[in-house]
C-alpha cells in the first residue's frame, strides 16, 4: 500500500491494529492506538504553540517509547524531524540546531541540563519540550495537550514534502543536513518489504541508537510501516542484562538488526547450547553500519544455526540500498539492490566500469535524498543527473552483487598507487587474537601518504608486532604495508561501530602517536 505520508500511515496502522502493541518498553506496552492518540494531541498542541508545515523540531533522548511518539508527533504536524545524535556535546547540540533554525526541541530527563545552554545558544529556539516533569523551564507535553482532541489533525502535506534531516559527518565540526522527503522514507521502506517479505506478525529487537539513520530505518520505521511490534532496549549494554535473556524467553522477537561488534560479543557470550536450541526465538540478524568479516558470519551461524545477513545503506539513501536475503546471499557482499534501485559503478570521468572492476557506487532511486541543506554546492557535487555519488568503491559480480572495497575519502595513495585500507584491514584480520583494526593514510610533506595500522587484540591473545608484519610480508605488496603498526586498547567509534578515521588522523597530526 502506498501512503501520502508518514502521519497518515500512522492514523492508517491505528485503525488497522488498533490494540496491537507497537513499542514494549520497560515495563509499559504501548499500542498502535496509544501512541497515535498521545501524538495527535501532542500535535495540536504545538501547532496551537505555532508550530507550522516546514518548521524544524529536533529530539534529544535516549532509546525510549517517547523518542517514538515524539517522531509520530512531528510527522503529524508537518513539521521536520532531526533525531539528534546524543552523544555529542552541547555546542554541538548548538551548532545543529542553529544550522536547522530549530523552533522546538524534545528533550528527555537525562539531556535537561542543556536546555537552558539551548535556549541562550539557538537563536531560532523557541522552547524546549519534555514528556516528563525535568526542571529546565520546558513543556511538558503530557500535560499540555491533555485538554485537546486525539482525532488526527487535517493532513495538508504529502509524499514530496520534507520529513527529516539527517546530519551526517562532514567537516570536523560542521555536519552536513541530508534532506529527506515523506516519500524518501516511505519508500525506502517499501524497498525494504520488497526484499525481505516479512509479515506483521514478526516482532523487531530495537536496542542501536535511534537517532541513526540505520536504526530509524530499519528498526522504527519498517516495523511501522508493516504494522509489527517493537521490543525496545534503551541501549546495547542491556544485551549484557538478565532481562534480556527474559525477553528472549517471552517476548519472542523474531527479527534483530545489529553491527558487527554486537554479533562478535554474542558469539563470545556464555549461552549454553541448550538454551539456544530451546529459546532462542530470532529467525533473522541483519547487519549494517560497518563492514562484517566472513569469519563472524561462519562463526555466528555454527553457534545459533541462524544467519546473518549484510546490508549497505547511507543516510542520503534513506538509508538502506542493498541487502543480502536468507535466500540469495554471499559472503563479502552486500547483498543485491533492493527492488526499485538503480546501481553503476563508475570511473573518474563517469563511464561505467565492467563487471568485477573497481569504481565508485551510484545510485538512482525513490529513497535518494533531496540534497543536503542550504549547501547547493555539496549536493551539486553528490547528485548528478539523478544519481547519488556514494563516495564509496565497489565492484559488482556477474550476478549483481555488491562488493564494498572501502570509502572513497579513505582511499590512500602509496607509491603513486591505490591502496584500499580495508584489504589491508581484512589481512590483518586473518590473525587470531584479533579484535578490530584500522587502517588510514597521514600525509606527509614532500612524501607519499604513510600507511598506519591501529589493532586491537583479544584479551587473551598474545599477538605482537612482530607477528602482525611478518603475516603482511606474506601476504601483500610492500606499497600497500603498513609503516607503523600501533596496538591500542579501544578504537574510536560511531554509534554503529564505524571507526572514527578522521579522530585517528587527528591524533597522529597532534603528536599523540609518534611517526617518522
Amino acid at each position: 500500500m502506498r501512503y501520502p505520508n508518514l502521519g497518515e500511515m500512522m492514523t492508517i496502522q491505528a485503525k488497522r491494529w488498533k490494540n496491537k502493541p507497537l513499542v514494549y518498553f520497560e515495563d509499559k506496552v504501548y499500542t498502535y492506538m496509544q501512541v497515535e492518540k498521545m501524538a495527535n494531541k501532542a500535535a495540536r498542541m504545538l501547532k496551537e504553540k505555532g508550530l507550522k508545515k516546514g518548521d524544524k523540531v529536533a529530539v534529544i533522548m535516549e532509546n525510549s517509547a517517547h523518542y517514538i511518539i515524539s517522531l509520530v508527533t512531528i510527522f503529524k504536524t508537518g513539521a521536520i524531524a532531526i533525531p539528534v545524535n546524543n552523544m555529542l556535546r552541547e555546542s554541538e547540540f548548538a551548532y545543529i540546531l542553529n544550522d536547522s533554525y530549530t523552533k522546538f526541541v524534545f528533550l528527555s530527563e537525562k539531556y535537561a541540563e542543556y536546555a537552558s545552554y539551548l535556549k541562550d545558544n539557538v537563536s531560532s529556539l523557541e522552547d524546549v519540550l519534555s514528556w516528563e516533569k525535568i526542571n529546565c523551564n520546558s513543556i511538558n507535553v503530557t500535560e499540555a495537550s491533555a485538554p485537546f482532541s486525539d482525532e488526527p489533525l487535517e493532513y495538508n502535506f504529502n509524499y514530496d514534502d520534507l520529513a527529516f534531516f539527517i546530519y551526517t559527518s562532514g567537516t570536523p565540526g560542521h555536519p552536513k543536513g541530508a534532506m529527506l522527503s515523506h516519500g524518501n522514507m516511505l519508500n525506502d521502506a517499501k524497498y525494504i518489504d520488497d526484499a525481505l517479505k516479512w509479515q506483521p506478525s514478526k516482532r523487531f529487537l530495537l536496542f542501536l541508537p535511534i537517532f541513526h539513520s540505520y536504526t530509524l530505518m530499519t528498526s522504527v520505521l519498517y516495523p511501522m510501516y508493516l504494522g509489527c511490534s517493537i521490543i525496545m532496549f534503551a541501549s546495547v549494554m542491556e544485551l549484557k542484562t538478565k532481562k534480556f535473556r527474559q525477553t528472549l524467553i517471552f517476548k519472542r522477537p523474531k527479527v534483530m538488526v545489529g553491527v558487527p561488534q554486537i554479533y562478535q560479543a554474542l558469539i563470545k557470550a556464555q549461552m549454553p547450547k541448550w538454551f539456544i536450541k530451546l529459546f532462542y526465538p530470532i529467525e533473522l540478524h541483519i547487519s549494517g553500519g560497518a563492514p562484517i568479516s566472513a569469519d563472524t558470519l561462519d562463526a555466528f551461524e555454527k553457534k545459533f544455526g541462524v544467519p546473518i545477513v549484510e546490508g549497505y545503506g547511507l543516510s542520503e539513501a534513506a538509508p538502506v540500498v542493498a541487502v543480502n536475503t536468507v535466500e540469495y546471499h554471499r559472503a563479502d557482499s552486500v547483498g543485491k539492490p533492493m527492488p526499485g534501485i538503480q546501481v553503476k559503478i563508475v570511473d573518474e570521468e563517469e563511464n561505467e566500469v565492467p563487471v568485477g572492476e573497481v569504481g565508485e557506487l551510484i545510485i538512482k532511486g525513490g529513497n535518494v535524498m533531496k540534497g543536503y541543506y542550504h549547501m547547493p554546492k555539496a549536493t551539486d557535487d553528490a547528485i548528478r543527473n539523478g544519481w547519488l555519488f556514494t563516495g564509496d568503491f565497489a565492484k559488482l559480480d556477474e550476478d549483481g552483487f555488491i562488493y564494498i572495497v572501502d570509502r572513497k575519502k579513505d582511499l590512500i595513495i602509496s607509491k603513486g598507487m591505490n591502496v584500499y585500507p580495508r584489504e589491508v584491514e581484512d589481512v590483518i584480520k586473518q590473525l587470531d587474537g584479533i579484535e578490530a583494526v584500522a587502517v588510514i593514510g597521514v600525509p606527509i610533506e614532500g612524501r607519499d601518504e604513510m600507511i598506519l595500522a591501529y589493532v586491537m587484540k583479544n584479551e587473551n591473545s598474545n599477538i605482537t608486532v612482530s607477528d602482525i608484519k611478518t603475516h603482511l610480508k606474506e601476504r601483500l605488496a610492500s606499497f600497500k604495508t603498513p609503516k607503523h603498526i600501533f596496538m591500542v586498547d579501544e578504537l574510536p567509534l560511531t554509534a554503529t561501530g564505524k571507526v572514527l578515521k578522521r579522530e585517528l588522523k587527528a591524533k597522529v597530526l597532534s603528536g599523540k602517536f609518534k611517526i617518522d
